[in-house]
């Protein structure tokens, strides 16, 4: 599959924020999930304005997104602390897509995308079921963190770019 990787569009938005939640309804989570996460899958105009979200392209369309947002400053959600510095946000493939490498391709072209704008550090709050890709890519794994979800966890990695 032929993929090209590219800044996103505030007008793809909506083709973004179907992405976010076919991928994550690919873990068959409960659909009481999702209306905890709506805000957070909902990817607006004015989040690709604010903030480097790149589109994987394929000759179908849009195959898949990530975003890196710049957090300026300690805060907590909920009870995790989320630290100053630049966070992989999103990183979502089409669920008919998943284990063809677009992933793989995407995460490379992040890395490869902070070291030309000198960001030398990049964290991620993975997925429990993106762990394994995290940590296949080589991303250093530092501790689990409550999500926003009661008894549910989230990995804290950390990539030196």
């Amino acid at each position: 599959m032929e993929l090209f990787i590219r800044q996103a569009r505030a007008d793809e938005h909506k083709i973004l924020t179907v992405i976010s939640f076919a991928a994550k309804r690919y873990w068959d989570y409960p659909e009481e999930y999702f209306a905890i996460w709506k805000d957070e899958l909902t990817i607006t105009e004015k989040y690709i304005d604010d903030n480097v979200v790149f589109a994987a392209q394929s000759g179908e369309g849009i195959a898949a997104y990530y975003s890196i947002v710049q957090v300026e400053e300690d805060f907590f959600a909920g009870e995790t602390l989320v630290e100053k510095g630049f966070w992989l946000e999103h990183m979502f493939v089409l669920p008919e897509l998943i284990g063809k490498g677009i992933g793989k391709a995407m995460y490379r072209h992040a890395l490869n995308f902070c070291r030309s704008s000198n960001i030398e550090q990049l964290r991620i709050f993975a997925d429990p079921n993106a762990k394994g890709f995290y940590e296949k890519m080589g991303a250093k794994y530092e501790k689990e963190r409550p999500s926003g979800i009661e008894g549910r966890d989230v990995g804290l990695y950390c990539v030196k770019v």
